[in-house]
């Protein structure tokens, strides 16, 4: 079972692909502190905070120790180990796709 950990959510899913698919469709975007980009909140922010910036850059941007630092690259191997990351971006695409009216 996996549990979103955004702002106590608590919901929670089997399959590690639907839980990032809630985290970036149901909770609002954040803006990095270090460099202002826009993204979902969750595994997509952790994931670019230390893809895209230093470990000196998270500590800084958010008052973080070390243990901040394992706890979220923790996180990152968690789900890369056990998601199917295409499958993830796959439906996200697929939900800011333009529906076509039919008439």
């Amino acid at each position: 079972m996996w549990s979103c950990a955004i702002d106590g959510c608590g919901t929670e899913t089997e399959r590690v692909e639907d839980l990032v698919v809630h985290q970036a469709q149901d909770h609002e975007r954040v803006q990095c502190p270090v460099c202002a980009t826009v993204l979902p909140d969750g595994y997509f922010a952790i994931k670019h905070t230390f893809e895209e910036h230093s470990r000196t850059d998270f500590m800084r941007a958010y008052d973080a120790n070390s243990k901040d630092i394992r706890q979220r690259e923790s996180v990152i191997e968690a789900v890369e180990s056990r998601a199917d990351i295409e499958e993830v971006l796959s439906r996200l695409d697929a939900d800011a796709q333009p529906t076509e009216s039919r008439a």
